[in-house]
């Protein structure tokens, strides 16, 4: 997202500062501004009011991609028009959203056993 990037740096704006106005983390606000994940219309919206321009000036569009369900474990009930035999049509950016949230998730579940060992043995 070459327009934010460079109006972002135009301003003296860190990362950090436009990831608190878009309530995420650094790291995170980083691969949205490298386009690697997706800013949200609202995210825009808010990056806009901050950098005080309109949507229109920075905003910028990456394609999505398509994924089949090909899960072979419904493959013995995939009739015609049969519901796990259709095609969805999830863009990349939440399938990549999704798997940031699970590792994220998966690091505190590990902090939570490392906290809750350590109460135990108290």
């Amino acid at each position: 997202m070459e327009k934010l990037r460079n109006l972002r740096k135009q301003r003296g704006y860190s990362q950090e500062k436009l990831a608190g106005i878009i309530a995420t983390d650094p790291s995170n606000y980083s691969r949205k501004e490298r386009g690697e994940i997706r800013i949200y219309d609202d995210e825009w919206e808010k990056l806009a009011a901050a950098l005080d321009v309109p949507v229109e000036e920075i905003k910028e569009e990456k394609p999505t991609g398509v994924v089949h369900n090909d899960n072979s474990t419904f493959s013995d009930h995939a009739n015609s028009g049969n519901f796990y035999n259709q095609q969805f049509n999830i863009p990349d950016s939440v399938i990549e959203n999704l798997q940031d949230y699970i590792k994220v998730l998966k690091e505190q579940i590990e902090a939570l056993k490392k906290e809750n060992k350590t109460l135990r043995s108290k």
